[in-house]
């Protein structure tokens, strides 16, 4: 979990400082694909965990 806390922190962090500086656009666009990745190994993590639980 802190691992996917600390990705959303620096695609939050690069993608402020490719909007606000000027020039640095690609650093946005590297922000959002991190974001994106971040979102869908979250999802298949908890995917993955959810089919491994024994039914009671």
């Amino acid at each position: 979990m802190s691992l996917f806390l600390a990705l959303i922190i620096v695609a939050i962090v690069l993608g402020l400082i490719g909007a606000v500086v000027d020039g640095l656009l690609f650093l946005l666009f590297i922000g959002i694909v991190l974001l994106v990745a971040d979102l869908l190994y979250i999802a298949l993590r908890t995917r993955r965990a959810a089919r491994n639980r024994p039914v009671r």
